[in-house]
Order: C-alpha cells, then structure tokens, then sequence
C-alpha cells in the first residue's frame, strides 16, 4: 500500500541536479515533444465506450432555436435554463454520454464566498438549484451533500480577507464565522493548528455529485420540452454570410444528420477550441493536467468540513470516511494534442509535479502521513489567460456563443453561469455585470496568439506565492478562489 507520507519521501529522495520552479516547468510543461514517460498523457479507460458506432440516443430534429454541444456541467446548466426560461425548442449535443469529458472527474466543491459580489450571487444560483430547485421539480436528489467548508488563515493578512468576506457574506445571508485556532479544532479535530491565525468556515458550503447534478438537468430540461442526445459527435458547424456582411450561424452538422439553428452554444471544455474552428472563432484556452489524490480510510474524518487552504494551495475533500487531496501546482503539464476520443479517461499522475499537495495536506492535517492512496484522478481541464471563464456571444460570428474555460469551476459557477448564459441567448444580453467572463475582452489580437495564451494560462494556473502574501502592499488575486 502506497502511504502519502512514504510518497513525499521518495519524490524527494530521488537524485537528480536541484532544479528552479522555472526550469522545471519549461522542461515539463511547455515542451510539445515528451520529455519523459511521465509527461505522455496515459489514458485508463474506465467505460469503453464507442459512440459513432451505438449511434445517438435519439433521432435529431431538423431544427432548433438554440444547439448546445457538450454534456458537462455548463451545457447541462444551460439547457436547463434556457427550457425554464420558455425556449423549449433546444437540443443538446454529447459526443459521448453525460460528463464524459471533464465533469465527471471534478472534486465538486462548492464555496458561497468570493471577493466579487457578482461571483457570489452566481454561485448562491448554483446552490440553490442543485440543493433545492432541481428535487422539487423532479423528485430527485442530486447527491448534493452540505459538509460546510473551512478556509484558513496562515498569515494575519489572510485572516482580515476572510473577515471582509465574512462581511460580505452578510450582505447575501450567509451565514458564516472567523474562528480561532482553538475553535477550529474543536471543530476539526485532526487538523494542525499550530501555524494558525484563524479560519473561516461557512457551515452551508458543500459537494455536489457530477453525475446526479447533470442527470437532474437534463431530465428537468426534456421535462420541459428540451432535446438531450448523446452518442451524436458534431463534426462541423455552417455558417452563413448575411445582406450587411455579417456572419452568422446556419446549422450543426453530425455524422447522423444536420439541425438548422441560427444559435450554438460551444460548452465543450477542452475541446472548446476544435469546435470554434469549425465556425472560424478563436477559443483562446488551454488544457492542463489536473489531479487529485483518494486516500484509504481515516478515522474520525466522517462528517468534517471542506478545507481551503489558499497559501499551500491546497484543499481537502470529505469524500465519505476518506479524504480528496488536490491543488494548483507552480509547474502544471500541459496536454498538447486535446483527442477527440478521449471520453471517461484519465492521465497517469506525476508525482514530482503533484508533491506540493501532499506536503501541504499532511502539514494540515498530520494522519495523512500514515494513510493511504486508494486511488488518483489526473484528467484533462481547460483553463485562460487571467482564469475566469469565457462566456458570451463571441465577436467573430453572431449566434455563437461560449460556455467554456472554467478553469476547474465549471461545478460550482455552472448554475449562475448557465442561466445568465441563458439570458444572454434570449434577450441579447446577461441579467448581472458579466463583463469579467465576456469573451470581449481579449483583444482578437490576442485570441489568436498561442504564446501569450499558454503563458499568461500557465502564470494564472500557478497559486498564489506564500511569501509575497506577506508583504505589505500586495493584494489576493481573484484566481485563488477558484477551486
């Protein structure tokens, strides 16, 4: 049995010349040749599944107001809300089945406060539709379970930016509490807290379930007169020149037949960018290894919060009477050639690029030296340039729209998201200030340099540095919220 601590150990111990964060990732990251086994993406296949060859699930309509392609969380969140919104007339498209891509692997954590009120209102959508709405409409539960979540404070600025948070959690309802060292482990009793200043912890905070949350959305939305099929890859998208010169969207076509729409919806995640060249639209995201450790059982974690800890980048996932440990690395591996027939896959981990993690989680939480590792989860996500999402009609043709680049918050963000997307489709334009996720603003000559994509994708991937936390002047970026 694999322990983690016995894991740090022999990353550390292997001999090699002592290489800077930098080297090391211009060596692992950015390289589109392999430098060594470990950085070739190794699919395991956990379902074989052939989708062009069962064919899709249902016969395709001749047309449709709106086409959404992609059967994760943001295109079922939108084609929920766009059938509760009245435009009934809609189909989503799945290459595969349901969460194939990216969704089905996610941790699923769900945290109410951010520094941007409009974040918490959109993620305050989220929990409410898959902790309230969607039961009962269908009767169904989504597997939503409401742990609560713990965020710590190694640092005093740390502490005052959860206590602004805190703030402005109170503005929104909820409900939320600044805990000393000593009331954090009363309440977490196997955690450190020893380096603590504080916590944070919001006791309505939680996990969602990938698989329940989409299928409660889709069945709402065929409830209410959607079209969901699966197994229908798209293999191209027509687009048509108007009177003024205009382009704008014509049909979707598949291997299985063609739907005529004058509105997509690309929610494609990784493979967001394949499906803009279709239509001749620059998706300007990147795909990146993303993973996650399960450890075996430990005693006494049942029933324990979520934690966040922003200064090791790290977070701990309750997962029953075991613990999801994962994080943002400072030298992530990039996936170059995104394949199409990449479904329920995983990559191989890279221990040397996943060792920050463990060394955080058993500084927090000390029993997970002496624990095991039941399983690690390494899949593809798809992430920006100032990690925000990328939403919007795009500028290149009109009635193209993205749902894309979520940066591994595609869960959380999906409810809020899906229905301003939504309303973006219906009326023209979002309900809240979504300025910060439109597609519009990157300058086109931007969308289409890979170079500064890649980089900027890479700087924003990486946390949050401990040390320039601590000095005076340098504020949180918005992207350490993000898991």
């Amino acid at each position: 049995m694999a322990f983690l601590g016995s894991a740090v150990r022999r990353v550390v111990s292997v001999v090699r010349p002592p290489l800077s964060p930098l080297c090391r990732t211009t060596a692992r990251s950015y390289s589109s040749e392999p430098t060594s086994e470990k950085s070739v993406p190794y699919e395991k296949t956990l379902k074989q599944q052939d989708g062009a060859s069962s064919g899709p699930t249902k016969p395709l309509p001749r047309s449709a107001d709106a086409v959404v392609i992609g059967g994760g969380s943001l295109g079922c969140q939108t084609i929920y809300h766009l059938a509760k919104m009245g435009m009934t007339n809609v189909v989503l498209l799945e290459r595969d089945r349901l969460t194939a891509g990216t969704t089905w692997h996610t941790a699923g954590l769900l945290w109410q406060l951010r520094p941007s009120d409009v974040e918490v209102e959109l993620l305050a959508h989220t929990r409410n539709v898959i902790s309230k709405d969607l039961e009962e409409e269908t009767g169904l539960h989504t597997g939503w379970i409401q742990n609560g979540g713990l965020f710590i404070a190694s640092n005093k600025q740390r502490l005052d930016e959860y206590k602004r948070l805190m703030s402005l959690g109170k503005v929104y309802g909820i409900e939320s509490h600044v805990l000393s060292p000593a009331e954090t482990k009363d309440l977490y009793p196997l955690m450190n807290v020893d380096d603590l200043y504080g916590t944070l912890y919001v006791p309505k905070d939680g996990t969602m379930d990938p698989a329940g949350t989409c299928t409660t959305l889709t069945r709402a939305a065929s409830a209410r007169g959607a079209t969901v099929i699966e197994n229908c890859p798209v293999t191209g998208i027509q687009v048509r020149t108007d009177d003024f010169g205009i382009k704008r969207v014509k049909a979707v076509e598949t291997s299985h037949g063609t739907i005529e729409t004058p509105c997509v919806v690309n929610c494609a995640g990784v493979w967001a960018t394949k499906l803009g060249e279709m239509a001749g639209v620059k998706v300007p995201l990147i795909a990146m290894h993303h993973a996650y450790v399960v450890t075996e059982r430990i005693e006494g974690i049942q029933n324990m919060p979520n934690v966040r800890d922003h200064d090791a980048s790290v977070y701990l996932r309750l997962q029953g009477d075991a613990l999801s440990v994962g994080g943002y690395e400072h030298n992530p591996i990039f996936w170059d050639d995104v394949s199409d027939k990449f479904a329920f896959s995983l990559f191989d981990l890279d221990w040397d690029v996943f060792m920050q993690h463990i060394e955080g989680a058993i500084n927090r939480v000390p029993d997970l030296e002496k624990t095991g590792i039941k399983s690690t989860v390494c899949g593809p996500e798809s992430f920006t340039a100032d990690h925000k999402p990328l939403m919007g009609e795009a500028p290149e043709v009109r009635g193209f729209f993205l749902g894309c680049g979520f940066n591994s918050a595609g869960m959380m963000l999906g409810g809020g998201c899906g229905r301003e997307l939504a309303h973006w489709i219906i009326h023209g334009r979002p309900e809240k200030d979504m300025y910060g996720y439109d597609i519009r603003r990157f300058h086109n000559s931007l969308t289409d340099n890979q170079r500064w994509i890649r980089e900027r994708s890479h700087e924003s991937y990486q946390p949050y540095s401990p040390v320039l936390s601590r000095l005076p002047g340098i504020t949180y970026t918005s992207w350490i919220w993000y898991i």
